[in-house]
């Protein structure tokens, strides 16, 4: 009989959607993060400052210019309003699952933003 240690954390990982899976793989594989909460929501950041989140199982990128132009300009994407109050945080940008394949891109440029590559 195997031993198999029971985790409220492995428990959490087998319950995630898919997307929540890609979002969490993202943010691991980038260089110097550390997984952390924002407005009690999933986040990731480095030195610090958030770049990047999860919310209504969309990932959310801290985006500006032609990029940040991008993301918004995809079909589902939107301005970040974690209170659902129409206050949305500019330069937040959430962008649907749909467009998942372009969630690792968009938070490499989020994380240049944030440390001030861009």
């Amino acid at each position: 009989m195997i031993n198999r240690a029971f985790s409220l954390e492995n428990l959490h990982y087998n319950i995630m959607t898919d997307q929540e899976k890609l979002y969490i793989s993202i943010g691991q594989n980038i260089k110097d993060t550390e997984q952390s909460q924002m407005f009690g929501k999933s986040c990731f950041k480095i030195n610090g400052k958030a770049f990047i989140c999860f919310f209504q199982n969309e990932m959310v990128f801290k985006l500006t210019g032609d990029i940040h132009k991008e993301a918004l300009n995809l079909d589902g994407s939107q301005l970040f309003d974690p209170s659902g109050k129409k206050r949305p945080m500019k330069e937040w940008v959430q962008v649907s699952a749909e467009h998942s394949d372009k969630w690792e891109k968009f938070a490499i440029e989020a994380k240049n933003y944030v440390i001030g590559i861009t």
